[in-house]
């Protein structure tokens, strides 16, 4: 898997990253969701160096310009409920790219630590031979993101695998390491230290999908 660390070098990306993730400003939902999609948007905008393009003539109003446009016809897919601004980022720079969202939740059985994976609502674009993003704010163990993954493959085979998220765990990617392709992208915001006992990030910042459109039941 090829990983692509964002946060390595100082850039504006790092300004949103700490604003999501500082307590006091978690209250302010709108701008939570603001300041992921804007991450989405510099994390689109990274990606787009790894795309394919063509070189074509346009028409100005004095005369005929070469330039280049993106060939790959992309599908953004992102995981509901949080991957939704980070989307949105995404779609802001990729404004016609297919789009596709799957559900994606940790069910707790026993009502304990020990949780499976379920996979339900989808609604998805035509994914064969089109370059693919698979969007979700968190990397935590990785099983939402290889459930996903697998579900995604029954509906045929992409020319490209980019997954984006905004704060990964050593121990999600080493997951998807183990279980994704190897030529899949793996684009990462921030790498932070570990998982705790729940299995949530830490340091992190919180619960993506309550952050921006408040608690579940």
């Amino acid at each position: 898997m090829q990983i692509h660390h964002l946060s390595e070098n100082n850039s504006v990306l790092n300004h949103f990253l700490g604003q999501v993730r500082n307590v006091n400003v978690h209250s302010d939902r709108m701008r939570f969701r603001r300041n992921i999609e804007r991450i989405g948007e510099v994390m689109a905008y990274e990606l787009s160096k790894k795309l394919h393009y063509a070189t074509i003539e346009i028409q100005t109003p004095l005369g005929i310009k070469k330039t280049t446009e993106i060939k790959d016809q992309l599908v953004l897919c992102s995981i509901l409920r949080a991957g939704l601004p980070l989307h949105l980022g995404f779609l802001n720079y990729f404004d016609n790219a297919d789009n596709g969202f799957i559900s994606a939740y940790r069910y707790h059985p026993n009502n304990d630590n020990y949780f499976e994976i379920k996979v339900e609502y989808q609604a998805v674009a035509d994914i064969e031979n089109k370059v693919i993003l698979l969007i979700d704010p968190m990397l935590a163990t990785g099983q939402s993101i290889v459930a996903v993954f697998n579900r995604l493959m029954e509906r045929g085979t992409p020319k490209e695998i980019h997954i984006a998220v905004v704060v990964a765990a050593p121990e999600g990617i080493a997951y998807l390491e183990e279980h994704l392709p190897s030529n899949c992208h793996l684009w990462i915001a921030a790498l932070d230290e570990k998982l705790n006992e729940e299995k949530y990030i830490v340091p992190g910042l919180g619960d993506a999908g309550d952050l921006a459109f408040g608690d579940k039941l």
